[in-house]
């Protein structure tokens, strides 16, 4: 296992805090006054979904957490319970809370494949990609002159998800969307 230094706790990394994992949300390093530098971190646990915010100083250490991926089939939802199946063998079908899939599995198609993470051999999360291309099902004709809410309007994917787009996007282009941000991105083609 590696250890990390203080400085080294940065956005995007897994450590081992307090006995769990956590994935870093956000940290700042700085100096107060005359004092030593200190690591402000945000920290969200990947068994419980809890935020905390935890300050490293120069003499902390902290491990990295051994997350590894594997590759899994998402399924379908149904009544908030989340169907994936191994990408090998479709017969061994589990289902996994929405707390642990989280709320951007709103943009994923059924038999798509995603990185489930792994942690001790049990599955605490799952990593979307970060952009996906969904058709557009529904999409309200733009109407000449109705700009003024900035030139969006609501649109209906694939998937069922609705997110803002710009006026020029119709029914049946397909879009690209940021899972992380839930934002419309760019118009890919029909």
């Amino acid at each position: 296992m590696a250890m990390l230094e203080y400085n080294e706790v940065r956005e995007r990394k897994y450590i081992i805090f307090e006995g769990e994992p956590f994935e870093v949300l956000g940290s700042h390093v700085f100096r107060k006054q005359q004092r030593k530098p200190v690591n402000a971190t945000k920290l969200k646990s990947l068994l419980t979904g809890r935020i905390v915010e935890h300050s490293f100083h120069v003499s902390d250490k902290v491990e990295e957490a051994d997350l590894s991926t594997r590759e899994i089939k998402y399924l379908y939802a149904n009544k908030g319970e989340y169907w994936f199946c191994e990408s090998a063998d479709q017969s061994k079908r589990f289902k996994l809370e929405e707390a642990l899939v989280g709320s951007q599995i709103k943009f994923v198609k059924s038999n798509s494949l995603v990185n489930a993470l792994v942690f001790d051999d049990r599955i605490i999360g799952v990593k979307l990609p970060i952009k996906v291309e969904l058709k557009v099902t529904e999409a309200a004709d733009a109407v000449k002159g109705n700009t003024v809410q900035g030139g969006t309007k609501i649109v209906t994917l694939e998937t069922g998800a609705t997110i803002n787009v710009p006026m020029f996007v119709n029914q049946g282009d397909i879009i690209r969307i940021n899972t992380e941000t839930g934002d419309y991105n760019e118009r890919v083609g029909k």
